[in-house]
């Protein structure tokens, strides 16, 4: 072919290609036009239908109760009381199918995944199928919110739109499923059976034989420890019954006739927990560090031990926790196929997302570095403050990066931790916004926070944005980190100071009025409020005698509660136990504990010192984890209560010496302070508390010593006075706090201190 003739066949062979492109975007557009005239099939127009709900001919329970659902919903919504029968016994023009039907099985060849649903429109009937699970009733769940427009928010009855008709796109194909295989949001909204379905959420009541940490349960200590201490982990060349000895063959035998004999009470259960206790204290005898020595973690001998126990069960999934002194991937041990490892996030701040939050290097790194291992990954997170549930605890910009970093990096299940059975700050909000993420990690939370506001506050919803925004906005400009064991009474830099709760407070009152004319929308703001009414209470136990605190001085100069303060602490007990708030804290005080403890305060006083307001010097610095006021605290006018984060100033492995100068010689009778005695949280009575004075800081004298007994064991969280009586004149007061040169033996762990607490140095 000459190259003349080549570029006329060329030529004709672009205009039959141009000619077929125009012919196709000629009928393309005729297709649209055509749809946008009929793009709806109609369910129900006013308060007809030609419709039924048909059923498989031997129906499941399951396809029983999502078409009852459905039926329930459609009569909700348009006043259509829809027929459920047999597919067999279908005598309308077309019915809406649920479940595994004989329609389903032509139109939908092959099954659905694992938890999957599909919706499809097949001529003038409508499908809706479900994968195996409780895949059916996600699909009905789905079809309700997106085609009937019904809301579940809370564990409360969901808002159902009155529709004049029920239309649905005649094109309708949508298929879903879960994007993990474990979903779990942890707060009251969860108890609710309806609100788990709606969002396909699970509990691990339902899933696990034996959940979290689970040593003392498969080899108890109060039942093994005295008789065999062997069993347990050689911490510092001693026994201890914090964790177990996983080398100890008798530890294995026992561990697996415990699960055994549970699995075979409980076959339905998916999953069994070999997890450690809450504890370090992790194993030293040779078997286990050797172990440990070449994996490079103290993960290696959990693994080894884990792996022998799924051999042994081939049919069942074991978990266990790369938590605490087991967060670290081994070396080379890799897990069995059918064990999936809890990865905890606990010591990362929740101010900014995990991606890129520092304090969640380690925790990135221990996804990468598992991710090598298995592809059995779940988390385990934190999505409120567990020492004050009720606390502000702004991290709800951060939910949404977070649950896509999990996406993304393979985590196939998410427990996200909240406040649990007890009412917490936002719970609603945060659980819904929790739920819908762990189904779509891609949502934008902002227009899904508006929309939540004002369905379920309504009008009030424009106090409470706002509320959220200035909240957040403070956080980020203040620098704070937020803490999941923090508390809400930072300093004067915070999004919590005294005069930025002013302003909320304002939004928080324009809104209890907005809502006062509805009871229900009263009520749900009246509950959201306790938080913000917590943070007061708490801050006016911080505060003391200053400014915002608990007492004040009237005209007199005497010192009487701040007024109104006893009745705004009992309104709040009471709406707390109105609201369901069982706990303030993890496995913390009861609202009546709370109202005691208060009480306790107002029957107190305000104690007189001559060393309010003097300055501190100190020999060793303080632990910067519970900074409370800084040296402040020891000088501040106010005592310490229970709570080792609020008002006391914590030294760890090291003395207290701490010096005050009251700015001139006075005349001095006597002293006291305090100590907490806290050996949960590590925290024990000093040795010995010395005391000494001096007139020019150069030299000093004695004034009083206080010895401490030797402390048996016990878990109490008491509070102790250490006072000296003595007459003296001096401008300087040194108090030495002598720290326990180790843990003692019935609380020895693995490269842990001892810390001790003072709360205030009273001078009389």
């Amino acid at each position: 072919m000459t190259p003349h003739n080549a570029d006329i066949c060329s030529s004709i062979h672009i205009q039959d290609i141009m000619k077929f492109i125009f012919r196709l975007l000629i009928l393309l557009l005729g297709v649209s036009a055509c749809s946008g005239n009929a793009q709806e099939l109609t369910i129900t127009d006013g308060n007809t239908t030609n419709y039924c709900i048909a059923l498989p001919e031997a129906p499941t329970k399951l396809e029983e109760r999502s078409a009852r659902v459905l039926q329930d919903y459609i009569k909700r919504a348009t006043g259509v009381q829809m027929k459920i029968v047999s597919e067999r016994a279908v005598a309308t023009p077309a019915a809406i199918y649920i479940g595994h039907t004989r329609k389903e099985g032509i139109i939908i060849p092959g099954k659905l995944p694992n938890e999957a649903h599909r919706i499809q429109v097949q001529g003038k009937d409508l499908l809706i199928c479900g994968g195996s699970g409780r895949g059916l009733i996600y699909g009905v769940y789905a079809f309700i919110e997106k085609y009937i427009g019904a809301r579940k928010l809370a564990d409360a009855p969901a808002i159902v739109p009155e529709l004049k008709r029920l239309k649905v796109p005649e094109n309708l194909k949508e298929e879903s499923r879960p994007q993990f295989v474990y979903r779990e949001c942890f707060y009251p909204q969860s108890r609710d059976a309806e609100y788990l379905e709606w969002y396909r959420l699970q509990q691990f009541e339902d899933l696990w034989g034996l959940w979290g940490h689970s040593y003392n349960k498969l080899v108890p200590a109060g039942t093994y420890f005295k008789t065999h201490p062997e069993y347990f982990a050689l911490v510092k060349g001693v026994r201890q019954p914090t964790q177990l000895c996983l080398s100890n063959e008798s530890v294995y035998t026992i561990a697996e006739a415990e699960l055994r004999q549970r699995m075979t009470a409980n076959p339905d259960a998916m999953y069994w927990s070999v997890g450690p206790n809450d504890d370090i204290g992790w194993c030293e005898c040779a078997q286990c560090k050797a172990v440990d020595d070449e994996q490079g973690t103290q993960a290696g001998s959990l693994i080894k031990f884990v792996n022998r126990i799924a051999r042994a069960f081939p049919d069942k999934y074991i978990t266990t926790l790369a938590y605490g002194y087991t967060h670290r991937a081994p070396h080379s041990l890799k897990p069995e196929s059918n064990v999936y490892i809890f990865l905890s996030n606990i010591d990362a701040y929740r101010d900014k997302p995990l991606a890129t939050e520092p304090s969640a290097a380690a925790f990135r790194n221990d996804v990468k570095q598992w991710g090598t291992l298995t592809g059995n990954l779940f988390v385990w997170d934190y999505i409120t403050q567990f020492t004050n549930y009720l606390a502000p605890f702004p991290n709800l910009l951060t939910l949404q990066p977070n649950m896509q970093f999990y996406k993304e990096n393979g985590i196939k299940g998410v427990f996200a931790q909240g406040s649990g059975d007890t009412y917490g700050e936002w719970a609603e909000l945060r659980s819904y916004l929790t739920a819908r993420l762990l189904n779509d990690c891609k949502l934008d939370v902002k227009p899904l926070t508006e929309e939540f506001l004002q369905k379920y506050y309504g009008p009030a919803a424009k106090q409470l944005l706002p509320y959220i925004g200035q909240l957040h906005g403070n956080l980020e400009e203040s620098k704070r980190k937020l803490d999941i064991y923090g508390n809400p009474v930072n300093e004067w830099n915070s999004y919590l100071n005294p005069e930025k709760m002013d302003a909320y407070s304002q939004l928080w009152d324009g809104a209890e009025g907005i809502a006062e004319s509805n009871p229900i929308y009263a009520e749900r703001v009246g509950r959201a409020h306790l938080s913000l009414e917590y943070a007061v209470l708490q801050q006016s136990k911080f505060y003391g005698i200053e400014k915002f605190g608990v007492f004040e001085k009237n005209d007199k100069g005497e010192w009487i509660i701040h007024p109104g303060l006893k009745e705004k602490v009992a309104r709040f007990v009471a709406n707390c136990k109105k609201a369901k708030v069982t706990e303030l804290s993890e496995g913390g005080m009861t609202p009546d504990a709370y109202q005691a403890e208060w009480n306790a305060i107002f029957a107190a006083g305000v104690t007189p010192s001559m060393a309010v307001g003097a300055a501190v010097t100190l020999q060793y610095p303080a632990a910067t984890d519970y900074p409370a006021k800084g040296t402040r605290t020891l000088t501040d006018g106010t005592p310490g209560y229970n709570d080792f984060s609020y008002n006391w100033l914590c030294f760890y492995g090291t003395n207290m010496v701490a010096t005050i100068d009251m700015g001139t010689a006075k005349n001095i009778n006597g002293m006291k302070m305090h100590f907490l005695d806290d050996p949960r949280h590590w925290i024990f009575l000093p040795e010995k508390v010395t005391i000494e004075v001096s007139e020019d800081g150069v030299n000093y004298k004695p004034f009083g010593m206080v010895a401490t007994p030797a402390q048996e064991e016990h878990y109490e969280v008491t509070v102790k006075q250490y006072a000296a009586e003595a007459k003296a004149k001096a401008r300087y007061v040194r108090v030495t706090a002598t720290n326990l040169p180790a843990l003692p033996s019935w609380r020895a762990r693995n490269n842990k201190k001892p810390m001790i607490a003072c709360d205030e140095i009273f001078v009389q």
